[in-house]
This record gives C-alpha cells, structure tokens and sequence, in this order.
C-alpha cells in the first residue's frame, strides 16, 4: 500500500509541484492550505508523514506541530518535516523542540525534500521493526526494559512506570539508543547517526533539543524523571539501574 504524505502550506504552486513529485515517487498525497483545516483532516485520517510549512496565516506551522504533538496517538506520533525560511536559525531550533523530525529552508530542492521523507520513513520502519515481509519478526522483537522503562520497537511504544509515553520516531531511537546500554555514554555525534543514518546534514546541538523534548514528555507523567543524565561536555547517558 502507497504511504501517504500530508502537505500543508498556503502556497499553492509549491503545494502543486510537491505534490506532483511525491505522486511521481509512488506516494499518496494529501493538501491543505491553511493549519485549521490540515488539524481536522489529519486527526481524521492521519497520514504516515507530514510536511508543514511554518509561515502561514492564523496557524502556523509551529501551532500545527503543537497541536499535533498534544493530541497523542497515532496522529501525536507523526513525523513531521518543517519547511523554514532561509537562514532562520530561531524557526529551525523552536521547530526541533517542539518535537519536528526534520526541516528543510526554502528555497529547497524537491529532489533533497523527497530523499528526507523517505529517510525518515525508513527509520519509522526500523524502530517499528518492519520489514516488509510476513515472517513474524516485527510481532517477535523483544521489548527493552530498563527499570521503570519499556520500550516496544515492534509496536513503537514506550511505557514508563505503568503509563504510556508518545514518542516521535527521532525520539523513539535516540532514547532506545541510550537505554539499550545503561551508564554507557553517547556522544551528539553518536546519536546523530543513530537518528539520522541518512546524513541530512543537521547540526549535532539537534540532539539536545530532541532530548529536551524527550525528558519534557516523561516528566508529564513523572516529575521526578532523571533516567536520561546529561554529561556536559560529552553527551548523554541512560541512568544505570
């Protein structure tokens, strides 16, 4: 089955050509103009990947994001892409912690923008565990248990201390890449290339904002939240039991 790609921008002739290169690629796509409507389609049908420009009239895309990111489920675990304007450095670093996977400035090559969708597709497959075949192995992956921690990679799941957690798949690996060895040190670089095994050139201080974003979304359930230990100057470490 096609995999679906919800495009949201008030520019038309980007919407267009996007849309038309997508469907070129096998994509299924879907277009909105404006974040209020985008918002109610996408929590009816939400598709496996959504491209959010952030300068638009009454919602923007950061308000978009938000909302969606709120919403928790199926539509909460969305990866998104951000378009941004050139150069701007603010737009890019809200839009990561907000919780975006990716983001791309225009002016932006169609070409660049597909291979980022089919990166990011490709890591939700991986932390699903899918591998496109009906051998069973995806229903059979274990879970990682850490302590108060589950982590389901079959069902992209997270639990921690009885309470479920939604987690993009950025942060799903980066977090699974942490807890897979407790005590262990990751360096930024270390974590890029576990999150960004494509190379879609961002810079390492990505990783923090996406581990803010993280811890923020465990200590919603949990104040006392410490697992993830940050080690200035170095990196990051999951919490030895």
């Amino acid at each position: 089955m096609s995999q679906v790609i919800a495009l949201v921008d008030d520019d038309r002739n980007i919407l267009t050509s996007v849309s038309i290169a997508l469907q070129a690629e096998g994509f299924v796509t879907r277009v909105y103009t404006d974040g209020e409507s985008a918002l109610k389609a996408l929590g009816e049908n939400p598709p496996d990947l959504a491209v959010f420009d952030i300068k638009m009239p009454q919602m923007d895309g950061m308000e978009l994001l938000r909302r969606v990111r709120e919403s928790g489920g199926a539509l909460g675990a969305m990866p998104v892409i951000f378009l941004t304007s050139k150069d701007d450095e603010l737009d890019e670093a809200l839009g990561l912690a907000m919780g975006a996977d990716d983001y791309i400035s225009k002016p932006f090559s169609q070409r660049l923008l597909i291979a980022r969708i089919k990166a990011i597709l490709r890591r939700q497959q991986f932390a699903s565990g899918a591998n496109g075949t009906d051998d069973g192995l995806a229903e059979d992956a274990p879970l990682l248990q850490r302590g108060r921690l589950t982590m389901d990679p079959a069902r992209h799941k997270v639990n921690w201390d009885g309470q479920d957690v939604t987690l993009t798949v950025t942060e799903f690996m980066i977090l699974e890449a942490l807890a897979q060895r407790p005590g262990v040190v990751k360096s930024r670089n270390q974590l890029l290339d576990v999150a960004y095994q494509d190379d879609v050139y961002v810079d390492d201080r990505t990783i923090d904002s996406h581990i803010k974003r993280i811890r923020r979304k465990f200590r919603a359930k949990d104040s006392d939240f410490d697992a993830i230990e940050t080690l200035y100057g170095v990196g990051y470490r999951f919490g030895e039991e």
